[in-house]
């Protein structure tokens, strides 16, 4: 039988979620400071990891928890999380083991767009 780990009553009373339930997290790297990734917690996930101190989502499409590197052995080691101004994204600085993109680059922000600076 698994108990299930709630999420502290003041923190919770901080959060404001979306309409599902859920607050953004933004997956920074703690040693370099590169943006990894942008997951999405309730508060059953976000319990979760704060218990364990490996990065716990919930997957919007598949509507389960995943443990990042639960199967693709690319662990984050959570060492810092902190709650933004308005309550609604998180900053989750990590330890990345391996890459953070399910597509094999090292960040999921690999696309960049073109910006036009000259019209300044």
């Amino acid at each position: 039988m698994t108990t299930e780990i709630n999420l502290d009553p003041a923190i919770a009373a901080r959060l404001k979620r979306d309409d599902q339930g859920l607050i953004a997290a933004v997956i920074q790297d703690a040693t370099s400071g590169k943006v990894l990734m942008v997951g999405w917690m309730d508060d059953v996930a976000l319990a979760r990891t704060l218990a364990s101190g490996r990065a716990t989502y919930w997957s919007r499409s598949r509507q389960s928890y995943w443990v990042k590197g639960e199967t693709s052995g690319n662990f984050q080691t959570v060492r810092s999380v902190a709650l933004d101004c308005d309550g609604d994204a998180l900053l989750i600085k990590v330890d990345q083991i391996g890459v953070a993109c399910h597509t094999g680059e090292e960040s999921c922000f690999h696309n960049e767009l073109a910006v036009n600076l000259e019209s300044r």
